[in-house]
């Protein structure tokens, strides 16, 4: 039996990947146990055979999870962008010594095994690791200039687990999200969350708040895309990674205004008009200095795969989300 642990597995992405993975095993497999690891959890959530309730930044709970060498991570948990550009210490606790931490206790527990133990770790990184000035599309070998505290965790973070795959420690695959739309649910603290709210509060007869203008064009993909990235590198080949364990994963550029006529295509001028105007100099800040368009050719060449366009990020909330509503 393949034990697996989503650390963050209380998180929208986290509770999706375990649904995903008791509905359809990882790689085919379905003799695997599955658990979750988070601050708390939604009530009636995602089938788990274990529920850990706990903290990244305390060194005891990691040492915990670690010691019970588990043979697949997840790791999902962090502080989200705008919480961690208010919040500087907490931010670099939890995205950055905690992940220094994380990586010492593998290397730890992978030689009190004498090897033995070599676990694959799967974490995602973001695309805020890249900051201006951008080329039209973001190649692969971009260097890495982010221009928020989130975007600097995170970098650093990639270098850390990439050093511990080099290590021969664990196999290490890190993947950058694009920023995950539709999400449900409530608006979190992430500067990236009106993307997600002009189209989710207007599916549900809400006023959604939009900060930024209609031309701010951004990356994205859907939850069902991002589970999909998630079980797509825990099978990867490590040979085909080589040194470079890092990899961008595809998605959807498209304009603010894009976003707003898929909605409309979606559900009409009605919902459109539920939309508020509300510019947000803090917001608008950190945004313009996020990426906007990749060539993730990498990540393509390995199999991984994204939504064809907004419309389809719009059908799958519905969905997923809606099922009920009228088509």
């Amino acid at each position: 039996m393949r034990r697996i642990l989503i650390i963050g597995g209380g998180g929208m992405v986290g509770q999706k990947l375990a649904h995903r993975l008791s509905a359809h095993g990882l790689d085919g497999d379905r003799n695997i146990e599955v658990t979750l690891f988070d601050m708390a959890f939604p009530e009636g959530g995602a089938p788990a055979a274990e529920r850990i309730t706990g903290q990244l930044g305390t060194p005891a709970d990691i040492d915990s999870l670690v010691a019970a060498r588990y043979d697949v991570i997840f790791h999902l948990a962090a502080v989200v962008s705008g919480d961690a550009e208010a919040n500087y210490q907490k931010g670099w606790e939890i995205n950055g010594a905690s992940v220094l931490h994380f990586t010492r206790a593998v290397q730890a527990e992978h030689a009190a095994s004498d090897g033995a133990w070599v676990p694959r770790i799967v974490f995602t990184s973001s695309i805020a690791v890249f900051g201006p000035p951008f080329p039209e599309k973001i190649p692969d070998d971009q260097p890495l200039t982010p221009q928020t505290s989130y975007g600097a965790q995170k970098a650093c973070a990639e270098f850390m687990l990439n050093d511990l795959g080099r290590k021969g420690a664990a196999e290490v695959v890190v993947i950058r999200l694009p920023t995950i739309v539709v999400r449900p649910g409530k608006p979190n603290l992430a500067a990236s969350s009106f993307f997600s709210g002009i189209i989710r509060e207007p599916l549900n007869g809400q006023e959604a708040v939009l900060p930024v203008e209609d031309d701010v064009r951004h990356w994205h993909a859907s939850p069902r895309a991002a589970t999909g990235f998630l079980v797509h590198a825990a099978g990867l080949d490590m040979a085909l990674l080589g040194d470079n364990r890092v990899l961008t994963m595809p998605g959807v550029s498209c304009t603010v205004a894009e976003q707003i006529e898929a909605l409309r295509r979606a559900a009409g001028d009605r919902a459109v008009a539920l939309i508020r105007r509300a510019p947000d100099e803090t917001i608008r800040r950190i945004v313009g200095g996020w990426p906007r368009d990749f060539a993730p050719k990498r990540a393509l060449a390995l199999g991984f795969t994204a939504d064809r366009d907004f419309d389809e990020i719009v059908r799958i909330y519905i969905e997923d989300e809606l099922p009920d509503s009228p088509p």
